[in-house]
């Protein structure tokens, strides 16, 4: 019972010193955090005025442009530590007004970024001093005589600044670290270099001087001659007329596998000039070739009896009759050489069953190639030999192409695909034709052998 009254009558004497206590917390409080301010003010002012040090006397040779630049600086850092304080204060103010504080965070960022700008700034000040104690000992530690010519002749003192920088003494030690060379500098002194060089050099009379520095004078560039301009002209001719040979002779070839023989016969009979400028070209290309295929069946030839008589169909220039023994007939569209027979392959002047040997090398042009194998049928022996050898581009099919050949009455005695530019095949006469002439037979249409310009 007693415990109970008293705390009945403890509980409104607690009850009205409550607010008591919450005011005397909060006046603390704020005289604890004005206290602080104030310290802080304090020492904001006591590193400005350690951040402004007194300025040295100038030396004569001093620039005036370092000094602008320092004030700018110092200017600068106390218009930066001005506007902290003044953030400082109005922030405290305001937190007055308000009341009690609560979370002072941005208060907190305020005095963090015055302690670093604070930090910084005596960090900067303390480099400055230095590199003027630098500057200062660096012209101090000269002779006086070069003082005295400095001080009159500030461009020779430059000259000889760029050319030997001035070497520290022994017992002084430089803060700076080594100096590296720009590249004029680096120039500068090895033209300097060079002319001290050339001060010790022993004077060359006018006589001795060598030969190469009149060069640039006497050098006259010889004037064009007419024979210059004359060669020109003629190799310029010369590339034109065989890009115009080169030309024509894909047009002439062109003509030759699109159409039949006998249009081509006619082309050859009204243009002497285009068969000489078609077989010009067409060695012009062959020779190219690793093995001409004329001389691979010369020499298959040699290897046979020499009574052997040969018919060569599409013979140009009589290649094969002059490198081997047997009695040959040569045929073709023209005549390069005396032994030729001018005519059709499709229809030659010989009887029936009177050649051993029918060739055709590289021959079988236009769209008729069975009439010109039909005209072979006619002329060999039976039991006969036909070689051919074409392009290898040309061909498809070789299988439908033998198969078709067959059919013209001969048998396929070997063929030789190995090389290549061209395949060589030999056949047998068997016979006479065993289809009839309205017979098609697609594997001897042949692909044109075309040639690209360049």
């Amino acid at each position: 019972m007693f415990e109970e009254v008293e705390w009945a009558e403890e509980a409104p004497l607690a009850a009205s010193l409550r607010p008591v206590a919450s005011q005397s917390r909060t006046e603390a409080a704020s005289q604890v955090k004005g206290f602080k301010r104030r310290q802080l003010l304090a020492t904001l002012r006591a590193l400005e005025a350690a951040s402004l040090p007194q300025q040295p006397s100038s030396l004569p040779g001093s620039d005036s442009e370092e000094e602008v630049v320092e004030k700018k600086k110092k200017h600068s850092k106390k218009a930066l530590f001005a506007s902290a304080s003044t953030e400082v204060e109005e922030k405290g103010k305001k937190r007055q007004k308000q009341g009690p504080p609560g979370h002072n965070s941005e208060e907190k960022k305020v005095e963090k970024k015055c302690r670093k700008g604070a930090l910084f700034s005596s960090d900067s000040a303390l480099e400055e001093k230095r590199k003027r104690k630098c500057q200062n000992q660096a012209p101090l530690n000269l002779p006086q005589h070069q003082d005295s010519v400095d001080q009159k002749d500030p461009k020779a003192w430059k000259s000889r600044a760029t050319d030997d920088p001035p070497k520290p003494s022994p017992g002084t030690t430089s803060p700076q670290p080594p100096h590296t060379l720009s590249r004029k500098q680096w120039r500068n002194r090895q033209k300097n270099k060079r002319r001290h060089k050339n001060k010790f050099r022993p004077p060359q009379p006018p006589d001795q001087t060598p030969a190469t520095a009149p060069k640039e004078e006497t050098e006259v560039l010889p004037a064009p001659s007419p024979d210059s301009h004359e060669a020109r002209g003629e190799a310029l001719r010369a590339r034109m007329a065989q890009r115009l040979d080169s030309a024509r002779f894909r047009y002439l070839n062109e003509q030759l596998y699109s159409g039949p023989s006998s249009a081509a016969q006619r082309l050859f009979q009204e243009d002497p000039e285009a068969f000489l400028l078609y077989h010009r070209g067409f060695q012009g290309q062959v020779k190219k070739w690793p093995l001409q295929p004329v001389d691979r069946i010369a020499k298959d030839l040699r290897q046979r009896p020499a009574s052997l008589v040969v018919a060569d169909f599409g013979c140009g220039d009589c290649r094969l009759a002059s490198s081997i023994r047997n009695s040959v007939h040569c045929f073709d569209l023209a005549s390069l050489d005396p032994r030729v027979t001018v005519c059709d392959m499709a229809q030659v002047p010989l009887e029936d069953e009177s050649v051993d040997v029918a060739v055709f090398c590289l021959s079988l042009m236009g769209t008729n190639i069975r009439d010109f194998l039909e005209e072979a049928n006619r002329v060999l022996k039976p039991g006969g030999l036909l070689k051919v050898a074409e392009v290898s581009s040309r061909f498809e099919d070789v299988r439908t192409f033998l198969g078709a050949v067959t059919k013209l009455g001969f048998k396929v005695i070997s063929k030789d695909l190995t090389n290549s530019h061209f395949f060589l095949f030999d056949f047998e006469k068997t016979g006479p034709p065993r289809v009839g002439p309205k017979a098609q037979l697609s594997g001897l249409k042949l692909q044109p052998c075309l040639y690209k310009r360049r």
